[in-house]
């Protein structure tokens, strides 16, 4: 079987946008297709079972939160 998803995820600005793209794109690169338009980043995820195609969005949830709040505390 094969599963495909995409994901967006959009940002209040371009710079926040790609700050986050430029984090994720290091563990990304090799595995998920990934592009960077404006204030939005958007992640094609294909796998041929379900529980790798589960991790793998689960982990990039949680590695963009991760960024995200990083993001969040430097403007502070």
């Amino acid at each position: 079987m094969k599963i495909n998803g995409d994901l967006r995820f959009i940002y209040k600005n371009a710079d926040d946008a790609k700050v986050v793209f430029d984090s994720l794109e290091v563990d990304n690169e090799n595995y998920l297709k990934s592009k960077l338009n404006d204030n939005t980043i958007e992640y094609k995820v294909n796998s041929e079972k379900l529980g790798t195609f589960l991790a793998t969005v689960d982990d990039l949830i949680a590695s963009e939160i991760v960024v995200e709040k990083i993001v969040e505390k430097i403007k502070q």
